[in-house]
């Protein structure tokens, strides 16, 4: 199995420079649940417009990059010097929180110049994942001037929105796995109803099992939560926690999905496997990934040689191909991955399909860059959403993170700033990459950031003492 493969490069831009549309609240958008009241569907969505920073990413070389928050070209500048990138174009600013409600599809159609000059350029357009309303703005069958490689069709739509259902990909884990003797699938339920499914999680609780809780759509975590015995005894009953979490909005409103849990264990608990359907229907290897998890939330991802042992890269990549092409039979065309967790006798239980970009996308996206204009052999870590001690403005995070640059490049590691908008939010939070030739390096400097990040809170208070 290659590490990394060059003919996904080809299928997913074409090999050229290419414009990237932050559109990950729009996507999420498909997805949310009914019940969600106004205020949990504004923070999903300004949660989503933070994280389509990493639009920055979604090709080894931008030439637009179009972005719902505000950026400063300095983070851009920053970027195109350390990954050899030419003039690139950045639009930031398009769906700011003022426009409540407002999509990048909205933001675009209201932008008519803007539009024409992306399709007179005839670049490859790539989205975060396929909306309806991005397919009225760029399919070559609509009404706006489209690009020489389209975001998509109607049919991946289709398929994406059937199998980003964990319960749709379920039932496609269970008719590939036969095929693959490394591979289990955790068993499923779909009870009927909030009493039905606290019933099935007290007599699971009661014989001492452990049950992952998944409502049907969710990103990042969102909408999966592990309960233990424990935690139900605590809480005064199955129904008392399910009300409790939805509350908390650790669970969606509405269906919900009872799983077997994966007792896994070490670093290579947590997997992921990405690829990309070209236009043909081929399906593309990118690479296995490890990722970083808390609890049920992603943290971020390691990728590169050797990252993940010969026998599990090889069961994840066999697997996932074949997700893929069932995939691509349906008329799926773009990025997906498959994440894994993998239990105490190495055996892999696939959890989820992601039919959109993600951020371990981005990690390898970077280390294909990396590779490129500096040589093969490159590690990448992504670091989602670094905690920081306290609210910055974007220059001051900016002279933040230069600093941190000068501070691991010491180490032989160097740091790429990913998202940068989140930094004066409640609880401020900053992206960042980081790439080295060995583990040992990323280890130290992801500790060096993080006792910095920490450390701001130290120091403002100091100065306002």
């Amino acid at each position: 199995m290659g590490e990394q493969q060059d003919g996904w490069r080809d299928a997913w831009a074409d090999g050229r420079p290419a414009v990237h549309i932050g559109n990950v609240a729009d996507f999420n958008a498909q997805f949310l649940a009914p019940g969600l009241d106004a205020g949990q569907a504004e923070r999903r969505r300004r949660q989503g417009h933070h994280y389509a920073s990493m639009a920055v990413c979604y090709s080894p070389e931008p030439a637009v990059i179009l972005l719902p928050h505000q950026v400063e070209d300095a983070w851009i500048d920053l970027l195109a010097v350390e990954l050899a990138w030419g003039r690139v174009e950045l639009h930031s600013g398009l769906a700011t929180s003022a426009d409540t409600g407002l999509g990048m599809a909205d933001a675009l159609r209201a932008r008519p110049a803007l539009l024409a000059r992306i399709g007179s350029a005839g670049l490859p357009v790539l989205p975060w994942g396929l909306t309806a309303g991005l397919l009225d703005l760029f399919d070559p069958a609509g009404p706006a001037p489209a690009p020489a490689a389209s975001v998509g069709s109607a049919a991946a739509l289709a398929v994406t929105r059937r199998y980003e259902s964990k319960a749709a990909s379920h039932e496609l884990f269970t008719a590939i796995a036969p095929g693959h003797p490394g591979i289990f699938v955790p068993r499923q339920e779909r009870p009927d109803g909030p009493r039905r499914a606290a019933r099935r999680i007290a007599a699971r609780a009661a014989r001492g099992a452990t049950t992952v809780l998944k409502s049907p759509h969710g990103v990042g975590g969102y909408g999966t939560t592990v309960v233990t015995p424990r935690q139900v005894a605590e809480a005064g009953g199955a129904r008392a926690l399910l009300r409790r979490l939805t509350a908390e909005e650790a669970l969606a409103p509405g269906g919900l999905l009872l799983e077997e849990y994966v007792e896994g264990a070490g670093r290579l608990r947590d997997l992921t496997f990405d690829a990309v359907v070209g236009p043909d229907g081929a399906v593309h290897p990118v690479g296995v990934g490890v990722m970083a998890v808390d609890g049920t939330h992603y943290q971020g991802v390691t990728v590169g040689p050797h990252v993940v042992p010969r026998g599990p890269a090889r069961a994840a990549e066999a697997f996932g191909l074949a997700v893929g092409r069932a995939l691509a039979a349906e008329g799926y065309r773009g990025w997906f991955d498959v994440d894994f967790v993998i239990d105490r006798t190495r055996r892999l239980a696939p959890t989820e399909i992601n039919l959109r970009l993600t951020g371990p996308a981005v990690a390898f996206v970077l280390k294909a860059r990396l590779d490129e204009v500096r040589g093969p052999g490159h590690l990448v870590r992504t670091l989602d959403a670094l905690p920081l001690g306290a609210r910055l403005s974007q220059q001051l995070l900016f002279d933040h993170v230069e600093g941190l640059r000068a501070r691991c490049g010491r180490l032989g590691v160097t740091l790429l700033p990913l998202v940068p908008t989140a930094s004066y939010q409640e609880l401020p939070s900053v992206g960042l990459a980081l790439a080295a030739r060995d583990t040992d390096a990323l280890d130290a400097a992801e500790s060096l950031v993080r006792v910095a990040n920490q450390a701001l809170g130290e120091l403002f208070d100091t100065l306002a003492g």
